[in-house]
């Protein structure tokens, strides 16, 4: 692929609205404008369970713990805990923390924010999350201790960084129109489709947020997005922009891009009760014959790293030594012979693969579609509107696919929720119906074991497992990319490409 011919109208489009705009008022020294795709569906931490409400939540409402750049976790709103057996966890809570109304936040607060999910007071599929946790108790005003059925080593996970933030004891359906938590920003407003305003929490028993007020504000178009921030009347947006754009904007003298490795994941999946791709010979073929770096390049202009496992290189379970394919067309013809797929006039057989209608799963088809052509697979495309590819892929009306994980991949309980034999949908998201007894039993070794020593090899056999039988093909993990105003400094960027950038954010002078 020479050039490309596929976005070069994008950016030219961009670049001739550019020039249309004029340059705005002065921005409020004390509002950081940040522009969202879309509005957040809950700000009850315990319902909403979209990328906007989780990432808002997490700025309003405090988890009983925090996560690391490498996805341990660390110490929140517990300052401590241990694990006197494998179905005892003990959380010590800080003391002197309080919600946004003033009230003082204890462990009682902490028993009702999961009994309210456990015993359905609220309705919600985050209890699903939680499915292993038999009682909380709260002994005295600072200790919870969780009592699980079963050993579940993925507990703490879920008590994590916007898994789960507390809310006030006695709160019900209330919490979704006025959200009253303990984080750093306060909530102040919502209007659906056009705002969301925060305010700095003066009280916060951490380190206080620097900008006095945060609006997300709902902009569901990628140009207005752009243009929103060239002129100067937004300030920061987050992994919401094309590739050419944010190219474009990196000229412009007001604004800055930062960028980093992410941890959503590009995969193409195979549908294994299909009798060509319940080959495995097939599916290695298929791997070598892709060639990721191409699609890196043009398609994500290398804001994108190549993936060798479903789990992303900063976790702590992470095993870099799995099999891998690199591109050859060669060594894919070889297999297929080997196989016993013969070409007549060029082509070995067809497949189809299903895809959205929007516009990047749509291009990644269309290079597949070349790709493949050049080991004689015939890839015919069919693009339907997303809710119906989405239930045809849940249902297994497929043969190829490709989609994005989002979040769930960051934690190895996305091993069984994805793999497992038990987890067809709509169990799970074992959507390639592949089965592995072997697999199935370093899940169950892995979910049992408390010790993240004795789990990595676990979880290091699972991946070299997955990268052989290629139920899927890890393609690449996109960067996360923020672009501001050069008003704003300190906005960190964190792998899970959530918003604590805006924790620490500064407004300086122009």
């Amino acid at each position: 692929m020479q050039g490309s011919p596929l976005l070069g109208p994008a950016l030219l489009a961009v670049a001739l609205l550019f020039a249309l705009l004029s340059c705005s008022q002065a921005p409020d020294p004390n509002t950081l404008v940040m522009i969202i795709e879309s509005s957040p569906t809950n700000l009850d931490p315990r319902v909403g369970i979209d990328a906007q409400s989780e990432r808002i939540d997490s700025l309003i409402f405090d988890d009983l713990l925090n996560r690391d750049e490498h996805l341990n976790v660390t110490p929140g709103l517990a300052e401590s805990w241990e694990i006197p057996d494998p179905i005892t966890y003990v959380f010590h809570i800080r003391r002197g923390v309080r919600f946004h109304d003033g009230r003082a936040l204890t462990a009682r607060d902490v028993k009702w924010t999961f009994d309210s999910l456990l015993q359905g007071k609220i309705r919600t599929t985050r209890a699903a999350a939680y499915r292993y946790v038999d009682r909380v108790e709260a002994p005295d005003d600072s200790t919870v201790v969780f009592r699980l059925k079963e050993p579940f080593s993925t507990l703490l996970w879920n008590l994590s960084d916007g898994a789960m933030g507390i809310v006030p004891y006695g709160s019900l359906t209330e919490m979704t129109d006025r959200p009253i938590g303990s984080g750093p920003f306060r909530f102040v407003s919502a209007e659906t489709d056009k705002e969301v305003v925060l305010e700095r929490n003066e009280g916060y028993w951490g380190e206080k947020a620097h900008v006095p007020r945060v609006r997300f504000t709902v902009v569901p178009d990628t140009t207005t997005r752009a243009l929103e921030l060239r002129k100067g009347s937004a300030d920061i947006v987050s992994n919401a922009l094309t590739s050419d754009m944010v190219l474009t904007l990196e000229n412009e003298p007001n604004l800055r891009v930062e960028h980093g490795p992410g941890t959503v994941l590009n995969y193409l999946a195979f549908n294994l009760r299909d009798p060509v791709l319940g080959d495995v010979r097939v599916r290695q073929a298929i791997a070598h014959a892709v060639d990721r770096g191409v699609m890196i390049e043009y398609l994500w202009r290398n804001f994108a790293q190549p993936a060798a496992s479903i789990l992303p290189p900063q976790s702590w379970a992470y095993n870099p030594n799995v099999p891998k394919y690199e591109y050859s067309p060669e060594e894919a013809n070889k297999i297929l012979d080997d196989a016993g797929y013969p070409a007549t006039e060029g082509v070995r057989f067809h497949l189809t693969m299903k895809t959205s209608t929007e516009e990047t799963p749509r291009l990644i088809a269309a290079v597949l579609q070349q790709q493949l052509r050049a080991v004689g697979i015939a890839l015919d495309i069919r693009t339907f509107e997303f809710a119906t590819f989405f239930a045809d892929i849940t249902s297994g009306a497929y043969q190829m696919y490709s989609l994005r994980w989002i979040g769930g991949n960051e934690d190895p309980d996305i091993f069984e929720y994805a793999f497992h034999s038990e987890k067809f949908p709509p169990h799970g998201a074992n959507r390639s119906f592949y089965v592995n007894s072997k697999l199935d039993a370093l899940v169950n070794r892995g979910r049992a074991q408390t010790d993240p020593a004795l789990r990595k090899p676990i979880y290091d056999e699972i991946q070299t497992l997955l990268a052989t039988d290629l139920p899927s093909i890890n393609l690449w993990f996109l960067d996360n990319v923020l672009v501001h105003s050069r008003r704003v400094q300190n906005v960190p960027l964190n792998p899970e490409g959530n918003y604590d950038f805006l924790k620490t954010a500064e407004i300086v002078g122009q």
